[in-house]
């Protein structure tokens, strides 16, 4: 990482730190969680919540090894985390995730996602009634989660925080941790992050990209936000 300190290792977090758990499941987008981790980690404690400590592969192949179990986690969340992938949609049938997620969501102080993982929180029931974002492609999924789609990068309504699709939870992670400390130690991680986006295309939005090359992608994307919807009507 660019701000290694002498002993090669980050810095701790500030005594008076939050704890963020981050949900981990197989066939998440590395992105969507490490993102947000890299920014959130330099002010508070991220801890990965899978049901054992196995490694649990993302959709690119790599893995992400676990720090904490769903039955050793900790009641007193500061922030519940949910990341999106491919992976969503068989999350979202899994008993065990979502009997975790509607554990954790009754006392954590936020709860939050990036990308689809917000179909992931609406299938457990915690985003019914709220305003939410979930990645472009996804946005029918969320309207049958009983959310109130907003089309913005990053949507905050009262504790619930939710980001766009992927590079987006890099600016959900900036905007949470100024909830979470203040507008200065949100830019201070901005800074340490170096992040000031100057993107070589603009095609990162579907208004904004050529109708062949939203087509491609829509291609690549396949039947995912079907398949989400599907599962909502079938077991909600």
């Amino acid at each position: 990482m660019g701000f290694i300190m002498s002993n090669n290792m980050p810095p701790p977090p500030p005594e008076n730190s939050f704890t963020v758990g981050m949900l981990l499941y197989p066939g998440l987008t590395f992105l969507d969680l490490v993102g947000p981790q890299t920014v959130l980690s330099i002010f508070g404690k991220t801890m990965l919540l899978w049901k054992s400590l196995d490694p649990v592969r993302t959709e690119s192949g790599n893995t992400v090894n676990p720090t904490t179990t769903f039955d050793e986690c900790t009641d007193a969340l500061d922030v519940l985390f949910v990341p999106g992938g491919y992976g969503t949609n068989d999350a979202m049938q899994d008993e065990e995730i979502l009997a975790f997620l509607k554990r954790a969501g009754t006392s954590a102080r936020y709860i939050t996602s990036v990308c689809s993982g917000s179909i992931l929180l609406g299938m457990a029931g915690l985003l019914d009634g709220y305003k939410a974002a979930t990645h472009w492609a996804c946005y029918g999924a969320l309207a049958e989660t009983g959310a109130i789609p907003v089309h913005e990068r990053v949507v905050i309504d009262r504790n619930r925080i939710t980001g766009g699709g992927v590079t987006a939870g890099i600016d959900f992670g900036l905007k949470l941790l100024a909830e979470l400390c203040d507008e200065k130690a949100a830019q201070t991680a901005q800074l340490i992050v170096e992040y000031d986006p100057a993107p070589p295309f603009s095609a990162g939005t579907p208004d904004r990209a050529t109708p062949e090359v939203v087509d491609a992608a829509k291609l690549l994307l396949g039947t995912m936000d079907n398949d989400m919807i599907g599962t909502l009507r079938t077991r909600r």
